[in-house]
């Protein structure tokens, strides 16, 4: 038999697209009354392996006893926990870890009124630690540890604890700076969140549900094209749900979330100009806009089935679902159209370019929601500006949700009223890091910030547990995800209506440079293209004006919208 070499039998195996990096803890959060000693070694980079001789001396939990380490960022991976030499080597150790994306939850028990789940990723579980050996944990999302002996007689050491990060190990080629620090970090922060969702495939969230879901894709694209540029988890990831999805049923089971697909195809399109990959999209595309076409009446309004969702504070209002619905429809079959075209398709792009108008024409009663008043204006539906002052801007960044305040933004610039859209980044986005956030959260409300403990202490007396008290839906309690992708929209927006960079024509062959400044000082960064990375930066004169200074790479111009 011909022998191989390692390097010949790897060259048959797939890569995995994933990253792993050393994260070690940053503080130690709490120990029990009794029983531990030395916890602060746990804080020292030590090398990962178990070592017969040490020359530290080791962490000691005793029987009972307990300790809760804060790795100091939200994690997707797994923990290492590194064990010494210990008396009685016949004897396993058990131990209980609790892992949480709060310091609540990581104290938490599994079922309790606060609504702590084993759900898509173990997060409570006994494990026995070896003699001498290493144990990994997980895999999960997650900030804090806790962990306990369970051993009624023997203590339990540690050498080492270490969080295992495993990402996609790309650079930042965007960014984004301005005489706003508050808004600097939340730009930042949507990038991380998203870049912690990026794993095989571009997930919702990395606690749960480590799910493809097409409508959460939408926010997680643009903040990926204005972050990281083209990356193959975008394709990867629509091409999973149309192989997973028979053009007969809906996508994740929701009709809206076909629609997505279809809308976020489109804006693909114009960033990359990849002819290609929408060429391979023909078939699948063609059929379900066709489908799609039987949900739309003679008077123009839609009548989509199976689980109809805009987003979950308007799920089951009937009327608000309906608005939301109408605008998606509108914006899918403009899609539609200007695909359909690009495909030689005429017939089609025609039919939708009709269907278009006739969604357009039909009677809309506005349910007073945000959301899909927001969609409205996005749509052409309604004027955005009359929309914004009559809806989107009453008391403030109110009735908001992590994923559609996006659209309550982009509907905002659309009204060029950037300044109450910063605002309302600064207020509502920024309300989760006053708790203690490290990354955007599924479900966040301004009410919660009244008499909150942050996230990352324990709660002190007469405060409100924020992570188990709020939250309905999908999203009760400890359950809500505290590092969810639909939350980055603020990072694309920011780039695209305040760095005022986007493309004109598909693939960056011209682009638009509309700075916004609104009240900042300056702003200044970058956008990744596929012909190479933009370079902006503007500043506010003495008289009000706006000066830019624009470094394009070779192949793209910019030019005045029509």
């Amino acid at each position: 038999m011909e022998s191989r070499s390692m390097e010949q039998e790897l060259d048959v195996l797939k890569k995995s697209p994933l990253s792993t990096f050393e994260v070690y803890p940053k503080r130690i959060v709490w120990t029990s009354d009794l029983g531990v000693s030395n916890s602060q070694s746990l804080l020292d980079d030590k090398p990962g392996q178990a070592i017969l001789m040490g020359v530290t001396t080791p962490t000691s939990i005793g029987p009972g006893g307990s300790i809760l380490i804060d790795f100091g960022r939200e994690i997707s991976g797994w923990v290492e926990i590194v064990t010494p030499v210990m008396p009685e080597k016949d004897r396993l150790r058990k131990a209980r870890i609790r892992l949480g994306e709060s310091v609540s939850e990581a104290m938490s028990e599994i079922g309790e009124a606060s609504n702590a789940s084993n759900d898509c990723a173990i997060r409570d579980q006994v494990v026995e630690l070896a003699w001498l050996g290493k144990t990994m944990v997980g895999p999960g999302g997650f900030r804090f540890m806790r962990i306990d002996n369970l051993e009624a007689d023997l203590s339990v050491e540690l050498d080492e604890v270490r969080a295992m990060l495993q990402i996609r190990d790309i650079p930042y080629l965007g960014s984004f700076r301005s005489s706003d620090e508050r808004l600097n970090e939340i730009w930042l922060t949507g990038a991380r969140t998203v870049h912690l969702n990026m794993q095989d495939y571009l997930w919702d969230g990395i606690k749960r549900d480590r799910l493809v879901w097409l409508g959460d894709m939408h926010p997680e694209v643009r903040t990926i094209l204005a972050v990281f540029g083209v990356n193959e988890v975008v394709t990867d990831s629509l091409d999973l749900i149309r192989h997973q999805t028979p053009v007969e049923t809906w996508m994740n089971s929701i009709s809206s979330y076909s629609l997505w697909w279809i809308i976020i195809h489109s804006e693909l399109w114009l960033q990359t100009g990849d002819q290609e990959y929408l060429a391979e999209q023909e078939t699948y595309m063609t059929e379900l806009l066709y489908r799609l076409l039987k949900y739309i009446g003679e008077d123009g309004r839609e009548s989509l089935d199976g689980v109809r969702f805009v987003d979950w504070p308007t799920y089951g209002q009937k009327d608000a679902v309906h608005e939301g619905l109408q605008a998606l429809m509108v914006m899918t079959m403009q899609s539609g159209g200007l695909l359909m075209s690009e495909l030689g398709n005429s017939a089609l792009s025609e039919k939708c370019r009709e269907a278009a108008k006739r969604l357009m024409e039909a009677p809309l009663i506005h349910s007073g929601r945000k959301a899909p008043a927001a969609l409205a204006a996005l749509a052409g539906i309604k004027d955005a500006g009359e929309i914004a002052e009559s809806i989107l801007k009453v008391d403030g960044p109110s009735d908001l949700s992590t994923f559609y305040g996006y659209y309550v933004l982009d509907a905002l610039a659309e009204a060029d009223d950037i300044e109450t859209g910063i605002d309302f980044i600064s207020q509502y986005w920024g309300g989760m890091f006053d708790l203690g956030a490290t990354t955007f959260w599924e479900n966040f409300d301004l009410s919660w910030l009244d008499n909150a403990a942050r996230i990352d202490e324990l709660v002190p007396e007469g405060k409100v547990d924020v992570h188990a008290t709020y939250g309905e839906h999908s999203y009760k309690g400890l359950r809500n995800s505290l590092c969810h992708g639909w939350a980055s929209g603020p990072t694309a927006w920011l780039s695209e209506f305040v760095l005022g960079i986007s493309p004109a024509s598909p693939g960056f062959e011209t682009v638009y440079i509309e700075p916004r400044l609104a009240t900042l000082e300056w702003v200044e960064g970058t956008y990744p293209t596929p012909r190479g990375v933009i370079h902006v930066s503007h500043r506010r004169s003495a008289d009000g004006s706006v000066s830019s200074d624009v470094d394009l790479p070779a192949g793209i111009k910019v030019v005045r919208r029509p």
